[in-house]
């Protein structure tokens, strides 16, 4: 148990130099940089303390919400490795048996005669899109369904946004988006090694999906953010900019369950919950007047249970 502790607090350091989570240094240095055209659009001066302070205002990285989100960052680490180690879905058998169940389904199927860079081509953009619809796909169902909403609810409960907020979500939420990743990259992985072989293989720059890798780069960490980045109505008709993942946490009823995808706006265009950062206005960060009464580590663990079991009672 102690090992598993001290293994877990020795690994939180690595978030900074993993390129697979969102706090990798270079995707901090990234959103710092997009932020300067920002601040001096809004300030009209070049002052580079004036920078700074705006970058990390102590009434946002100093707020409560913030604190329980450093807080969470560290807690979930521990708890995920101590509960969902055992119990959480892996991606190989997954591949492995899909890849069997197509061939016992249709035969030995010979892999297509393409370019190697095709293939890996292919795969990485396949894994993309996939990854990226169920991400959006499991976000829209816990919006939903209100036993999941109050599980989900821990995230929007934050009152300020840094880059640390996306790690204030509940293990049982944490949980599901493990299983999901499990799932999509075993279903794509043991497709593509059926249809093209053991030469699959992926785009990946300091081992993270190129595409990802590309997304995290442009201003991912100031989703959870005050600076207000827009890419503009044309590309934010594609891609989900900043600024409307910030609206997404708006208070504003107007404003929910909107922008529910990660990279691709796309998404949020078919399932019709798409609002681009011009037309939001002005908002403020919350879960509305209907306060989620997380004011405590404890309670932002325990309350979602006992809330999420009160909504099957009341929906019977």
């Amino acid at each position: 148990m102690l090992d598993i502790l001290s293994k877990s607090l020795l690994e939180l350091p690595l978030y900074f130099t993993d390129a697979n989570k969102r706090i990798f240094g270079i995707y901090l240095i990234s959103a710092i940089a997009l932020s300067l055209p920002v601040f001096i659009k809004v300030s009209n001066t070049k002052s580079l303390p004036a920078f700074f302070k705006f970058l990390f205002p102590k009434n946002i990285w100093l707020h409560e919400s913030a604190i329980q989100d450093y807080k969470l960052w560290i807690l979930n680490k521990v708890l995920k490795a101590f509960l969902f180690g055992p119990i959480v879905l892996t991606m190989v058998p997954i591949a492995l048996g899909l890849s069997s169940f197509l061939e016992i389904s249709f035969g030995n199927f010979e892999p297509f005669v393409l370019a190697h860079w095709q293939i890996i081509a292919i795969f990485t953009t396949a894994l993309f899109l996939v990854d990226d619809f169920t991400r959006f796909l499991l976000h829209w169902i816990l919006h939903k369904v209100p036993f999941l909403w109050e599980f989900h609810k821990v995230h929007h409960s934050a009152k300020v946004l840094t880059p640390f907020t996306i790690y204030r979500s509940h293990p049982v939420e944490s949980y599901l988006y493990a299983c999901r990743m499990a799932i999509v990259q075993g279903i794509v992985v043991g497709v593509g090694y059926y249809l093209f072989g053991a030469t699959l293989s992926m785009y990946d720059v300091l081992g993270a999906n190129l595409f990802v890798f590309i997304f995290n780069l442009f201003g991912s960490n100031l989703r959870h953010s005050h600076v207000w980045l827009s890419w503009g109505d044309t590309l934010e008709s594609v891609f989900i900019s900043p600024a409307q993942h910030q609206v997404h946490h708006s208070n504003n009823p107007i404003h929910f369950d909107r922008n529910l995808g990660s990279a691709l706006a796309i998404w949020d265009r078919l399932f019709g919950t798409l609002i681009k950062a011009s037309a939001a206005g002005k908002i403020s960060i919350g879960v509305g007047k209907y306060d989620a009464g997380h004011d405590s580590i404890v309670s932002i663990y325990l309350k979602p249970f006992s809330k999420a079991f009160k909504s099957l009672k009341i929906n019977k």
